[in-house]
């Protein structure tokens, strides 16, 4: 991957987009390619710059991140979505992950922890704050959902990598084993927790007691 990772920061609030600009523009490895305030703007946006990430809010007039999200998943975007956000309800968290974003944080978040997830987000690992991994935990009800078979002991290793925002490749290298493999091992876990994706194996394994 290319060591500059391209932005995307979409906000209601031209104070916050000025803020975040300038927080990204001066720290090294980062390039903004341009600014939304809602999600309509956003998806104009990130056809016209391909931007790596976009850092989306949630709650905005004129077009909500979560229906932007899930138009961006539904058009195969590039992109990878990071929604931050001061939201940390279940009626915020889950639909956003739901939709297919990549990660989520509050806006309290430091400075440092933010540029990381950015990284992260950049290469396709799931960033979730703890205060948003307690809201999905508690947010994931699935009784009699597809996901009561038992994980492997390799598929949980698998898991507690994952949870720890660990890339496939990095995952390989970890448990010396291919990369096909660890996507393999991947397919398996989702499908006996019933999940689609890494947030959401993530929050399931939390939500059982499988991770923690």
């Amino acid at each position: 991957m290319n060591d500059q990772v391209s932005l995307l920061i979409v906000d209601d609030h031209p104070v916050v987009r000025d803020g975040l600009r300038g927080m990204f523009e001066n720290a090294p490895g980062f390039t903004v390619l341009g600014e939304a305030s809602d999600g309509v703007e956003a998806l104009e946006r990130a056809a016209a710059l391909d931007p790596d990430v976009i850092l989306m809010d949630l709650r905005m007039p004129g077009g909500g991140g979560v229906d932007a999200i899930r138009e961006l998943t539904r058009r195969g975007a590039r992109a990878k979505v990071l929604v931050l956000t001061t939201y940390d309800t279940d009626s915020d968290t889950l639909p956003a992950i739901e939709a297919g974003a990549t990660g989520y944080l509050l806006k309290d978040a430091p400075r440092d922890e933010l540029f990381t997830a950015v990284r992260a987000a950049a290469e396709g690992r799931t960033v979730l704050s703890p205060a948003v991994a307690t809201r999905l935990v508690s947010a994931v009800r699935t009784p009699g959902a597809p996901g009561n078979e038992p994980l492997s002991a390799r598929e949980r290793e698998v898991l507690a990598l994952v949870a720890k925002g660990t890339s496939n490749r990095e995952i390989a290298r970890e448990l010396f084993i291919s990369e096909a493999t660890v996507k393999t091992h991947l397919t398996h876990l989702y499908a006996k927790l019933g999940v689609n994706d890494r947030a959401a194996a993530v929050a399931t394994a939390y939500q059982r007691g499988i991770l923690g």
